[in-house]
């Protein structure tokens, strides 16, 4: 099967969802918030070792709540899980939410990553991610904005600024998958002697520059300490799936990490990846399945590369973007090569 990209080459590309961040350069931190029309099934699959999580055992297949309202991933280490409150009072003032007697309760399942080794101010007594979380949600829309912004703000991939990315592919039947992710990972993206993209073999067109494979796998890792990473995703399909499916996609998409990073899902990541259906397809079977998780893979590869290649500089930056880093290099590389 052939993988082409949607018309955004996003997660918002799967019908029905909508996509906010928030953040701020003081704290050099942030949010971003999926939120969905209406709730959707949903899955987790975690595969680091150092994760921070809220609600995430409500997504298991046997669990009473079928569908969730919208899906964090936030800066901040453990202090951005408060985040999801805010993104659950604005909910409620929507009146969204599992329905609990008068009550709605909104289901805001969350994740983190650690930024705050990114040279941030953190001497906050609030905390300032409940207010970020709202002010994600209500920036919710079509359009994503990719590198560092909302939970990838402070991010750092390996020896590079890391970031927001995403992607999207269409299946040979129309079905659409899509993946959006906070690339924070302990290890690297590119390939630090050519800069060329572990997940080159998945690129399409030139989404994170075209410049190739690298010639060698080579590691490389940023400075490590337990809970100092991590890279957080959604991974979406419009198809009609259990919670059981849902979580199978989020298990297959993890090989996308491990496309994409050097090492991957390592004891010093909290590498999780939420997965959520719109039903606005008819249900998969088997092997429909298989290539859904195959897609949501790839797309997870090519979101994490484009986070990377998108990172832009700020004063005060602790490493280098991969623009700063390569980009003048592969161009001489490519000029050469031509002549």
């Amino acid at each position: 099967m052939e993988l082409r990209a949607g018309p955004g080459n996003g997660l918002t590309d799967v019908a029905g969802l909508a996509v906010g961040h928030a953040g701020s350069d003081r704290l050099r931190s942030g949010v971003t918030v999926c939120v969905a029309d209406r709730p959707v099934t949903a899955g987790v699959h975690v595969m680091g070792g150092a994760p921070g999580t809220r609600e995430t055992d409500l997504l298991r297949p046997d669990a009473t709540v079928g569908g969730v309202d919208a899906l964090v991933l936030s800066g901040g280490s453990a202090f951005g899980l408060a985040a999801a409150d805010g993104v659950a009072a604005g909910l409620r003032r929507m009146g969204r939410g599992f329905a609990v007697g008068d009550m709605r309760v909104p289901i805001v399942p969350a994740a983190i990553l650690f930024d705050l080794g990114a040279g941030g101010d953190h001497g906050w007594d609030v905390s300032p991610y409940p207010d970020l979380g709202a002010a994600a949600l209500a920036a919710a829309g079509p359009d994503i904005a990719q590198g560092s912004v909302g939970a990838g703000t402070g991010a750092i991939a390996g020896g590079l600024k890391g970031g927001i990315g995403t992607a999207s592919a269409v299946l040979d039947d129309g079905t659409v998958v899509a993946a959006l992710v906070a690339a924070n990972p302990v290890g690297g993206v590119a390939c630090p002697r050519s800069g060329r993209f572990w997940a080159a073999g998945a690129e399409l067109g030139d989404e994170f520059g075209g410049h190739g494979p690298p010639d060698r796998l080579v590691p490389v890792t940023k400075p490590m300490r337990p809970g100092g990473a991590t890279t957080i995703a959604i991974v979406a399909t419009d198809a009609d799936l259990t919670k059981a499916q849902a979580t199978r996609m989020a298990t297959a998409a993890h090989d996308g990490i491990a496309r994409a990073v050097l090492p991957a899902h390592t004891p010093f990541d909290g590498d999780l990846v939420f997965a959520c259906a719109t039903a606005r397809r008819p249900a998969p079977d088997a092997v429909g399945l298989m290539w859904i998780g195959h897609a949501a893979a790839t797309c997870l590869a090519r979101a994490i590369a484009r986070a990377v290649f998108l990172a832009r500089a700020a004063p005060g930056d602790t490493v280098p973007t991969w623009a700063d880093r390569f980009d003048a290099q592969l161009r001489q590389n490519a000029t050469v090569k031509r002549t």
